[in-house]
């Protein structure tokens, strides 16, 4: 795979009429691929309006993991407060999308719930710094054992896989 198919993976285009959404990964927001041949303007000019992180980006870093559960609804990668979500919604909520459609602040928290689950993040009324701190030493036990389980199955896979 060529690393402009890569780049072009990494962009999401929305057309809305004279409006192009694209959400750009860091560090690739250039005038060449991925960005420039989406605006593809005839004469090469363009405005960038950048705007902020999307709520998966803020619910992660609220709850202090790298990424979501890899079964979702069956593990919980992570807890944020409810306190933490309002501030995440208070935030987007200024975000252009959220304007436009005049949404209302509990429309807005009802959305980062919604991305929550998704991420396998449970919300909690209250959460305290040493409940969590038990949760994520717990997580990461259950992580490492799940990753030796695969690794000795892998190894018995391959030594069964030499023995034919």
């Amino acid at each position: 795979m060529s690393k402009i198919s890569k780049a072009v993976k990494a962009v999401k285009k929305v057309d809305t009429g004279n409006v192009i959404r694209a959400i750009v990964r860091s560090g690739q927001a250039a005038p060449g691929p991925p960005l420039g041949p989406i605006l593809g303007q005839p004469d090469r000019t363009y405005d960038l309006k950048i705007g902020q992180p999307t709520v998966s980006y803020f619910l992660k870093q609220a709850a202090g993991i790298a990424k979501g559960a890899g079964k979702t609804g069956h593990e919980t990668a992570g807890m944020v407060s409810v306190k933490a979500v309002y501030e995440i919604a208070k935030v987007k909520g200024q975000d252009e999308c959220f304007k436009i459609r005049d949404t209302s602040l509990e429309t807005v928290v009802k959305t980062i719930i919604g991305s929550a689950r998704s991420l396998g993040i449970q919300v909690v009324n209250d959460l305290s710094a040493d409940e969590y701190k038990v949760f994520l030493e717990q997580r990461e036990e259950k992580l490492k054992a799940a990753a030796a389980a695969a690794a000795a199955a892998a190894a018995a896979e391959a030594t069964a896989g030499k023995r034919k």
